[in-house]
């Protein structure tokens, strides 16, 4: 071999070793491959996750807003004592609903089918369930009647709780001035076992209500705030007037509120909170939905300001600040069932009929002798019963049919006829017969063991001193009433 062509292999074989070692080293120099990303599903359940507990959180701020209404409307010398209530009935219905009303509304039946009338299994909440989004088609198990949409068990509880808190919470108002602090307690914890979530296993649980009669109530007009209204109502009638309500010889005594700013303040926030309540009730960050729901909850809560306000400015010669408000309420309340069935006008006549409806109610129930202090049954019950028969009247097929899949129905003003309409009457009637009797058995057994009216010294001296000894307004000079 001539030495040009030693030189020659020499060098191929050092540019040979070179170029491994440049390999090797590049090699391990690489950063190691990516992990893959989240899939489209995962994003999907991120984001549902995210719109169910942000609205979920926005309806548990309506506690504030309820608050506010009912302090607003009712006397200074009662002020603690409503704030106080407002304030221990969410954690009374946390627990409540936690321990037993979950499992009554969502739970299925002893054979794993969903029972018509109530949950037999998964009473418990959610022990030993798997709760990660990762496994979402495995969470039916024991709750088969809740909306599925792939969010974690525990949002789905959550968002659902901050609902039947808010039917307990309208109770409170309505029976306000003259009833025990604990009996008021115990009666919140009934609502959560035995009132709201039987009532509620028919309507969103997949019970009989909504399978035999096609029954829809989509984000509470019924299931919430006729349920509370009912339940109200009867302890209206079992607790009876406040004193000096009504002169003896039966002509109605107006009782005005302390605050008509705490009033107005807390009806903006309602106002507020009710676009986590409708809109979020699709369970899912469906952008459409979520859009057109809160573009028929504003304009039934304007259109019924309006109308309420035009009303009592009729009927009692002045714009009151307290109609004009509770005409807001009244029609969010009325489009709570229907919001997502019906066309932007159709809620506009929905919210303007609330708003008179609102006002002759309280008119109404003052000549029956029904002392309301904040109109928590003129709103919630008379309006929550509108708003449902509103979507046999109203409903419009094709919103129904890109809603609900499969669906035909409609609503008798949109040429579907009353069969709808006739679904949501028995849904009616059904809600008032259960609640009424439960309600009334509650308000009985409470009576007998705990009694239900404070003495009419702590009613003259107010509440806030003979419940809580305390005072809301400690230090300003307080003019006292006579009663």
């Amino acid at each position: 071999m001539t030495r040009a062509l030693r030189w020659s292999v020499g060098l191929l074989c050092l540019l040979a070793v070179l170029g491994t070692a440049q390999i090797t080293l590049a090699e391990e120099a690489a950063p190691p491959a990516a992990a893959a990303g989240p899939t489209v599903g995962d994003l999907k359940i991120a984001a549902d996750t995210m719109w169910v507990m942000l609205t979920g959180f926005l309806v548990f701020f309506m506690n504030l807003g309820f608050g506010c209404v009912e302090a607003g409307f009712c006397r200074a010398k009662n002020c603690v004592n409503i704030l106080s209530k407002n304030f221990i009935v969410f954690a009374v219905s946390t627990l409540g609903y936690w321990l037993l009303g979950w499992g009554l509304m969502f739970g299925t039946g002893s054979n794993d089918e969903v029972n018509p009338y109530i949950g037999q299994k998964g009473l418990w909440m959610v022990a030993g369930e798997d709760n990660s989004p990762a496994v979402a088609a495995d969470y039916k198990g024991d709750y088969p009647g809740i909306s599925w949409t792939g969010v974690p068990l525990s949002a789905k509880f959550f968002f659902q709780l901050v609902f039947a808190g808010t039917a307990a919470t309208i109770v409170s108002g309505a029976v306000a001035e003259r009833i025990k602090y604990i009996s008021f307690i115990v009666f919140t914890f009934a609502m959560a076992i035995v009132i709201y979530p039987v009532v509620g296993h028919w309507i969103w649980g997949g019970g009989w209500l909504a399978t035999k009669w096609n029954f829809f109530d989509f984000a509470g007009s019924t299931q919430v705030h006729s349920i509370g209204g009912w339940s109200a109502l009867t302890g209206i009638i079992f607790l009876g007037p406040r004193l000096g309500k009504y002169t003896p010889d039966g002509k109605m005594h107006p009782i005005p509120g302390h605050s008509m700013m705490a009033a107005f303040i807390g009806c903006l926030v309602l106002w507020f909170g009710w676009f986590g309540f409708n809109p979020g009730s699709t369970m899912a960050a469906d952008p459409g939905a979520i859009a057109d729901i809160a573009l028929t909850t504003n304009l039934a809560a304007a259109m019924a300001t309006l109308t309420a306000t035009a009303t009592a400015w009729i009927k009692i010669g002045k714009p009151d600040i307290g109609m004009t408000l509770n005409g807001c309420l009244a029609g969010l309340v009325a489009i709570t069932a229907p919001c997502a069935f019906v066309t932007p006008l159709d809620s506009i006549i929905i919210g303007g009929i609330a708003g008179v409806i609102v006002v002759l109610a309280v008119m109404m129930f003052d000549k029956l002798k029904i002392d309301d202090p904040v109109g928590a049954t003129s709103v919630h019950l008379v309006n929550g019963v509108f708003g449902t028969l509103c979507i046999g009247l109203f409903a419009d097929p094709e919103i129904v049919a890109k809603r609900v899949a499969g669906a035909t129905w409609g609503g008798l003003f949109h040429g579907k006829g009353i069969d709808q309409l006739i679904g949501q009457l028995v849904g009616v009637g059904a809600t008032a017969a259960y609640v009424i009797v439960v309600s009334s058995i509650c308000w009985i057994a409470i009576k007998a063991m705990l009694g239900l009216r404070v003495t009419d010294e702590e009613q003259i001296e107010g509440l806030d001193h003979g419940e809580h000894g305390n005072e809301a307004y400690h230090g300003f000079v307080m003019i006292k009433s006579e009663t």
